[in-house]
């Protein structure tokens, strides 16, 4: 991997994290269409780094508050009812369904599933979900209506974008609007949802990296500009679905699972 390709992955990686468009998928893409190589689900989960560290920032206060109290709640029983104890404990449940369904599928998430015709027929089919959700959910509830099923359902939707193109903060925040959750509110806890389950595969992957001559140079110039660039994304998206829908996303990712489809049907990319 050269310099140039770093940057530009970086900037797509920060770009695209938090945006419900799948990451992964336009790491894969933008790589075809420039004619590189796959970046690969390693290069992927360890660029992830870089934006999930932008969340520990962003929310950084939440997330202290989050980990103090549920800390505290293991032995002090008064605390376990406080909403940053619950929270914790959603984050834990939630993070069950990837992790368990990473680990079983690991093999086909490095090559089928990277598969350029399933990115973009997932980038459409799950572009229609989201704009579903986005017209029927109630957007009433907030985080301190979160319960330990909401926390269940939430982790398997989170563990559909094992699958790139379906979006882990998409597939979340889904979930979040069939469940009756703002806009807001279903993104902020996809963003505190991914933490362990990003964190957890990015350092696993960059283990796993230790034998097989990554290049570490260019991989760590990804994720830092990755970072830089996903905590103005972060600031943006939040205050944007105060008032904004999803259908600007939903319109890209149709548009451009089409496109990918008719390049590859036409030859000019291979799948």
């Amino acid at each position: 991997m050269g310099w140039v390709e770093a940057v530009v992955l970086g900037l797509v990686q920060g770009l695209t994290e938090f945006l419900p468009i799948s990451s992964s998928a336009h790491l894969r893409v933008v790589g075809a269409l420039f004619g590189w190589d796959d970046p690969g689900a390693a290069f992927t989960a360890i660029t992830q780094i870089g934006t999930e560290i932008a969340v520990l920032i962003y929310f950084r206060h939440d997330i202290w508050n989050i980990i103090r109290t549920w800390v505290l709640s293991l032995r002090d029983k008064s605390l376990r009812s406080e909403p940053d104890a619950r929270m914790g404990w959603l984050i834990i449940i939630g993070s069950i369904p990837i992790v368990v369904l990473g680990l079983l599928l690991q093999d086909k998430i490095e090559t089928t599933f990277r598969d350029l015709r399933i990115i973009a027929i997932a980038l459409v089919v799950f572009s229609l979900v989201l704009f579903f959700a986005d017209r029927i959910g109630s957007k009433q509830r907030q985080l301190s209506d979160l319960t330990v099923g909401h926390g269940v359902l939430y982790g398997l939707a989170q563990a559909a974008a094992l699958i790139p193109g379906v979006s882990r903060s998409g597939g979340t925040i889904t979930m979040g609007l069939f469940l009756g959750y703002s806009r807001a509110a279903a993104a902020r806890y996809s963003f505190l949802l991914a933490i362990p389950a990003v964190l957890g595969s990015g350092l696993f992957q960059a283990y796993e990296s230790l034998d097989t001559g990554i290049e570490w140079g260019p991989t760590i110039v990804a994720t830092v500009i990755a970072f830089g660039v996903g905590f103005a994304v972060i600031a943006w998206l939040l205050r944007y679905l105060e008032r904004g829908t999803f259908t600007p996303f939903v319109v890209y990712r149709i548009v451009l699972g089409l496109a990918l489809l008719a390049l590859v049907g036409a030859g000019v990319l291979t799948p």
